[in-house]
């Protein structure tokens, strides 16, 4: 099979597209044929190296969200036959690039796998995974009462818009702040009200909870109300001790149920997601490129 490889931890160009012998599933694991590989700044970060529990050794692949149909099944699975459209998420803290989903098969666990719903197509199924259920636990972490105003800063991406619009729905007072010139888009989310990113956070708050989904650290920071709650996508600088804030970061979570249930909402349209392009698995340096270039409206997706 056709896989990308990370051959050394660096720019876009360690990213080489290699010839990998066909994986075969064992008991109790399922062959999976890629149809379409989300790109994370996640992945961009393992591909130079600082990730939880250290950089990754080369050669590695890279990926975490997909989806695609099973191609066999191992003895022991039941619930599954080929053919089956699936989508899920490779715990990719767990495998640490020995499984990817920038290939053209893949192992998986059938705790990784939901089954996607007819009328979702592969590359918005692919979306679905690791923002989604970020942004759902993060809502859960912070918890804030029913009413109260919420800030979600990245409103325009995937954790952000996942977000708002849950909390939206949730009945919470959202506040998003907006990439620039895609006010319109988070506007549509469910929100009470849209910030533009030129005009900063600087007449915004103080709020209950901020979710900083970009994160812009001491920004986000200065709009929590004292007392209030703060979590962030990445480590950022630690508020002041005495303002009483408490300060969270959301690790992402495999939770199939989780995910089944999402993944249905994506696909009778309760939940909203964005492409912003799909592009040959042979590209996945491009796409590395337009991912840190920044600016994009939705998810970068690779096409095996």
């Amino acid at each position: 099979m056709r896989a990308v490889a990370v051959t050394a931890l660096g720019g876009p160009g360690v990213l080489e597209v290699v010839e990998r012998p066909d994986p075969v599933a064992g008991p109790g694991e399922i062959l999976v044929r890629v149809r379409a590989a989300a790109v994370h700044p996640a992945d961009v970060a393992a591909r130079i190296g600082p990730i939880p529990g250290g950089p990754v050794e080369p050669p590695f692949l890279l990926g975490w969200d997909f989806a695609g149909d099973v191609a066999a099944v191992g003895d022991g699975v039941p619930g599954h036959r080929p053919g089956d459209r699936v989508a899920g998420m490779v715990p990719w803290y767990q495998t640490r690039g020995s499984v990817g989903a920038y290939a053209e098969f893949l192992v998986a666990r059938p705790d990784w796998l939901v089954g996607v719903p007819d009328g979702l197509d592969a590359a918005e199924a692919a979306t679905v995974g690791l923002n989604a259920l970020t942004a759902r636990r993060a809502l859960e972490m912070m918890s804030p009462a029913p009413g109260s105003a919420l800030l979600v800063t990245g409103a325009s991406g995937g954790v952000g818009g996942f977000a708002a619009q849950l909390a939206a729905r949730a009945g919470l007072r959202v506040i998003a702040l907006a990439s620039t010139d895609d006010e319109e888009w988070v506007g549509s989310l469910g929100v009470a009200e849209v910030v533009p990113r030129s005009a900063g956070l600087a007449g915004v708050g103080p709020v209950p909870a901020v979710l900083d989904a970009v994160p812009l650290g001491p920004e986000a920071a200065a709009a929590v109300a004292d007392g209030g709650t703060l979590v962030s996508t990445r480590p950022v600088p630690p508020v002041d001790p005495e303002r009483g804030v408490r300060q969270e970061i959301v690790l992402i979570r495999l939770d199939r149920p989780m995910l089944a249930e999402l993944m249905a909402e994506v696909a009778d349209g309760r939940l909203r997601t964005r492409v912003a392009a799909t592009l040959p698995l042979a590209e996945a340096a491009h796409a590395h490129r337009l991912v840190e270039a920044g600016r994009l409206r939705g998810k970068i997706v690779l096409v095996p």
